[in-house]
């Protein structure tokens, strides 16, 4: 890395119009979150609508793919428009990447299901999610290095932070407008079952599809709020001097010193902070609804008090890394998730989870475990990717019925040819039964097996507090990252280099996390077991972050070569 040189910069007030121009910008990046948010917010609904033709579990799984495709390109929206924010401007790739991500929410929400258009929804929906991951792709390495070339030196990770905190509450937009809706058209009309939903103009939907096309409005203020953005005066001042890039990309990833550098960013902080990230929001609510059995509104009400609580803290701690460094923080935050994620540990957060949300399940998993014995060459996945193999061999059947009532099983072998049997405590139901589905049903039930959490007994302020302090593990490793990153490179290649190693380390390693702990669980049958991966990425990042990746808290941005 070269060093820099230049003198000091001077640690002077923000200007009001500079305020003005960062909140406009941190405004516009929660519309967008909120319109890549939704999609997440209601998976389970889009699996019924456009992943009809598989089984449930396998549905599920590929609504969750759906919405990781939307991450996956994500590393290429950051190398297109990274490019373009470092030849022509910030102020320019912002309008392209908010319009691309209005136009393609909008359509999702007048989109055809599976009913009507049969396997061409499901394609569509994800050229939808793809047209989003680009914009998306664009959108954060832009506005996180406006804000910080805006902001006077010592207070970057104070003001970078606001830009931390749009994710959140761009989830936090999405879950609150969701459940307002929810409430007031009733669950029926929601989903759009049957004849139920809602009319206007003559024509009758689910009002699921309302959040998508009220992006149509959020645009319209999105575009009009970043017109009034003026350019980066960093960026500006490169301009005048004639030292901007003319191969950002080149320069960024084919020079062996800055590649050096976006790699270790990768391993050491962006692939640990989104697994924390999405493990701590998007996973904790999937664990709720899916796993655990909660109701989604009451699940989606504990999340939205827990963001709300825990969000100002990627403020205080994007402060605090101005007075400390931003490096002990992450560490700190990836070092509690690894201990606290850790299916053994004897502190796990997960387990807490389901203790105070779900007690009727943990009793049952205590109390009357269940053993499945078969002829091993008969056991598959219970997933597999493409969508198409059947759950036929006994085998498969017993496992498929246990993990779609969240039901942890251990495997015992049995001799090569022998019918699979089910143990559920002291009770023994052979495959072979002509009822087995019934009998291993009530077998479940009778063994204090929950079909969903009971309402009633639900410690509500324990499982909000165990959520805060997910998102409190979010706040650490998230709030500091944006000025880290930004103080890494170059004005001249800033945009390109930042965005890459930010977008593969949340677009693949965090985008991936619900649909990878999810298919880990009903490939297993453990409900813990899928926490290895946000356990081992984030112990790889401490590790890397500690030993390789540099404080750059006093670090001066005016550096041009």
């Amino acid at each position: 890395m070269s060093s820099i040189t230049v003198a000091p910069e001077k640690a002077e007030g923000i200007k009001s119009d500079d305020k003005l121009v960062i909140f406009a910008s941190s405004l516009g990046t929660v519309f967008e979150w909120y319109d890549f948010y939704i999609y997440g917010t209601l998976s389970v609904i889009l699996a019924a609508k456009f992943f009809a033709g598989v089984n449930p579990s396998a549905a599920f799984i590929f609504t969750l793919l759906a919405f990781a495709a939307g991450f996956a390109v994500r590393p290429f929206g950051a190398l297109v428009f990274g490019r373009l924010g470092d030849l022509v401007g910030r102020k320019y790739t912002f309008l392209v990447t908010m319009t691309l991500m209005g136009i393609g929410t909008f359509f999702i929400g007048l989109l055809p299901t599976y009913e009507s258009w049969g396997i061409a929804a499901p394609i569509a929906l994800i050229g939808l999610r793809l047209v989003q991951g680009l914009a998306l792709g664009g959108e954060y390495g832009g506005a996180a290095t406006y804000v910080a070339e805006h902001a006077p030196a010592g207070k970057r990770g104070f003001y970078t932070s606001w830009i931390q905190t749009t994710a959140t509450l761009g989830l936090f937009m999405a879950l609150l407008l969701i459940l307002g809706i929810r409430s007031w058209t009733g669950e029926a009309a929601f989903v759009g079952a049957g004849n139920d939903g809602v009319s206007f103009l003559g024509l009758t939907f689910g009002a699921w599809r309302i959040p998508f096309l009220l992006s149509a409005v959020l645009l319209l203020v999105s575009i009009w709020i970043r017109l009034k953005l003026a350019e980066s005066p960093a960026f500006l001042r490169m301009k005048a001097e004639g030292k901007t890039s003319k191969a950002p990309l080149t320069e960024a990833f084919g020079n062996w010193p800055n590649a050096k550098i976006a790699i270790l960013a990768l391993f050491g902080a962006t692939a640990g902070e989104a697994v924390v990230w999405y493990g701590g929001q998007f996973y904790a609510l999937f664990f709720l609804t899916q796993t655990i059995k909660v109701d989604a509104i009451p699940a989606q009400v504990m999340i939205v008090i827990a963001l709300a609580i825990g969000t100002p803290f990627f403020v205080f701690f994007g402060w605090l890394s101005d007075k400390i460094g931003r490096k002990p923080i992450m560490l700190a935050g990836f070092l509690l998730a690894v201990i606290t994620y850790m299916p053994g540990s004897p502190i796990n957060i997960w387990k807490g989870i389901t203790h105070f949300a779900n007690p009727a399940l943990e009793k049952a998993l205590a109390t009357a475990p269940v053993t499945v014995v078969a002829d091993p060459s008969e056991c598959s996945f219970q997933f597999k990717m493409t969508g198409t193999e059947k759950f036929t061999t006994s085998c498969d059947v017993a496992k498929s019925t246990l993990v779609a009532r969240s039901v942890n099983y251990q495997n015992e072998a049995a001799a090569k040819g022998t019918a699979t049997v089910v143990k559920v405590g002291d009770q023994t139901i052979s495959t072979t039964a002509p009822d087995f589905a019934k009998q291993l049903g009530d077998a479940i039930t009778k063994h204090g097996y929950p079909a969903k959490a009971d309402p009633n007994q639900i410690n509500s302020v324990m499982t909000v507090l165990l959520l805060t302090i997910l998102v409190l593990y979010v706040t650490m490793v998230y709030g500091p990252i944006a000025a880290w990153l930004v103080e890494m490179f170059p004005t001249r290649i800033r945009y390109s280099g930042l965005s890459l190693p930010y977008h593969i380390g949340n677009g693949w390693f965090g985008g991936f996390l619900p649909a990878t702990v999810f298919a880990i669980v009903a490939a297993t049958g453990d409900i813990y077991s899928g926490l290895w991966y946000p356990v081992v990425i984030a112990a790889m990042s401490f590790v890397v972050a500690l030993f390789f990746l540099p404080e750059t808290y006093k670090r001066d941005l005016r550096e041009f070569h």
